[in-house]
């Protein structure tokens, strides 16, 4: 598993190094928002530990780019910040981060998040089940999601593994209201840190994949103070 490390702090940058380097992960370093791009399309990482505080280029505008790059490989992203009250907005805005460390951090901390990242597209298997709805099938024993809509007839969805199964949740459970806190021990389980409204980003990411008009959502609808719900029918 190789393994981004963006962190303009050299001494930072090379603990968290000779921390994953030890756990057996082959890491890349990028010390500025640009050159994590770059560093991003050479080297096509499975994590990307990003800084929230970067030159030239801050984490969350690398972390939005790099979500915006349907060609290329689509990493977990877990963002580093040193203020707490940063937390909110990396969290709120729907860059994409998975998940979030405040530092200072302990090594042992920092190898826990990164594996229940990766751990996260390991728990993911099919059933041999296929979920079906009027404008969606999803298919887990394949893995694969189509879209049916009369003007534009059956497409397949680039998802996310954990966009997969996002719909695959709402798809076998129609119509029926998922809090947060639900979606978070459907999806990762014990393998979950952070905080709950990480959940928001994932809706965000799906709807603009799957809504003709994600601003004005037809099939995954907010249910104020609840939670969310999927209809299609």
């Amino acid at each position: 598993m190789k393994i981004l490390i963006v962190e303009d702090d050299l001494e930072i940058a090379r603990l968290i190094e000779q921390t994953l380097t030890r756990e057996g992960f082959e890491c890349v370093l990028a010390r500025d928002g640009w050159g994590a791009l770059e560093e991003f399309g050479r080297s096509q990482p499975d994590v990307v530990v990003l800084d929230l505080m970067l030159p030239k280029l801050d984490g969350l505008e690398v972390c939005a780019r790099i979500r915006q790059k349907p060609e290329d490989k689509d990493p977990y992203i877990l963002m580093l910040t040193a203020k707490g009250e940063e937390i909110d907005r990396v969290i709120g805005l729907s860059t994409g981060a998975d998940d979030y460390l405040v530092k200072p951090f302990s090594p042992r901390e920092l190898v826990a998040r990164v594996r229940a990242l990766l751990r996260r597209s390991l728990r993911q298997g099919g059933q041999g089940q296929v979920y079906s709805s009027p404008h969606f099938t999803l298919d887990l024993d394949r893995h694969t999601a189509q879209s049916h809509f009369e003007n534009l007839g059956s497409q397949t969805l680039d998802l996310t593994t954990l966009e997969f199964k996002l719909l695959a949740t709402f798809l076998s459970y129609p119509g029926r209201v998922w809090s947060r806190a639900q979606l978070i021990e459907k999806l990762w389980g014990n393998d979950f840190f952070g905080d709950e409204r990480v959940v928001d980003t994932h809706i965000a990411r799906l709807r603009k994949k799957i809504e003709p008009d994600p601003s004005s959502p037809q099939f995954v609808k907010t249910i104020v103070g609840a939670g969310y719900k999927f209809e299609d029918g």
